[in-house]
């Protein structure tokens, strides 16, 4: 678009694609803020909801003159959904854009081997927008960045307390995060026992969670993240918990040999998937870590053949994690 200085550096069009939908309509939010300064959108903006239309009706939108400014925005949300004969005529539109339209395609997932990604991708590097969600490890960060936002501030255990109870929905954070700050007083930062007498849980536990909290030796936490998994079965648990207890014999065996520090390498594990495995392997002696071996030998074994699955692998948790007089 060359026709105003103030859009010169806008594209014909975009693709805000990502799981995180916060981030998709934090995009779409400053896209419209920054057209709207330009001119009057409610006379000059088009929204295409879901799949109940046809590409040409998107095409015959964006090649519609604008009304008293110099842009009109037209939107596209599922346009993942779109089929392939739908998509067609908005990929031909796309080798001749009109100047005076933005199209701003917005999808949870859109693959860069479609013709449609592709029509995007040309138009320049900043025309795909990427929204994918944050990594786990770093989702504790981004509530206390979003809270702030929100007028207050959180520690860091509050932050992940948050982040367990509701999961990683940065949708779901952010309401929630809106829901404490309006109930929090005060200056001081919101605490983890204040999230937690605000906010259900609503996020399934992890089943990293758990094998966490068995290496950690916390039998009250096992049984309480069990009862938080109904659609993880035990089948699928023993063997992680045995892959757990495999990696505090490896840590124990390289802590004897005064090379503690070299678990990360010996496992070929990031640091960080491994900055807690020496003080969890001290809390267990060598002998109950193999005896922990065989016996989720003998609890898969029960499993397998008529034992209550849940009830077996409950009482070798138990067992395992039980603190020794």
């Amino acid at each position: 678009m060359t026709d105003s200085k103030n859009n010169q550096s806008l594209l014909p069009v975009y693709l805000i694609t990502g799981e995180d939908a916060l981030k998709r309509d934090a995009v779409m939010k400053r896209l419209r803020t920054r057209l709207s300064s330009m001119g009057d959108l409610s006379f000059n903006s088009d929204v295409f909801e879901g799949a109940e239309f046809t590409g040409d009706d998107v095409v015959n939108a964006c090649n519609t003159i604008p009304f008293a400014s110099p842009v009109r925005l037209v939107e596209v949300r599922d346009a993942d959904k779109l089929k392939k004969a739908d998509s067609e005529p908005i990929v031909s539109y796309l080798d001749a854009p009109c100047e005076t339209t933005v199209l701003a395609l917005v999808a949870e997932k859109l693959a860069k081997n479609t013709r449609l990604y592709k029509a995007v991708a040309k138009h320049g590097k900043t025309a795909v927008i990427d929204c994918a969600p944050p990594k786990a490890r770093d989702l504790p960060k981004l509530v206390r960045s979003m809270a702030v936002g929100h007028g207050v501030t959180f520690s860091e255990g509050a932050a992940i307390a948050l982040v367990n109870l509701v999961g990683e929905d940065t949708v779901h954070l952010d309401a929630e995060i809106k829901k404490v700050a309006l109930a929090h007083s005060g200056t001081a930062a919101v605490g983890e026992q204040e999230v937690r007498s605000l906010v259900s849980r609503t996020a399934e536990v992890k089943p990293w969670e758990f094998t966490n909290a068995f290496a950690a030796r916390d039998t009250a936490k096992c049984l309480l993240d069990l009862q938080r998994m109904k659609s993880v079965s035990p089948h699928a648990l023993l063997p992680m918990c045995v892959t757990r207890i495999r990696e505090l014999m490896c840590a124990q065996s390289l802590a004897a040999r005064g090379q503690g520090r070299g678990i990360a390498a010996a496992l070929k594990q990031p640091d960080w998937r491994v900055k807690n495995h020496a003080a969890w392997a001290r809390k267990y002696t060598p002998q109950e870590l193999r005896q922990a071996l065989i016996t989720a030998r003998d609890t898969e074994q029960a499993m397998k053949s008529g034992a209550d699955p849940d009830a077996a692998f409950r009482e070798w948790v138990v067992n395992v994690t039980a603190k020794r007089g």
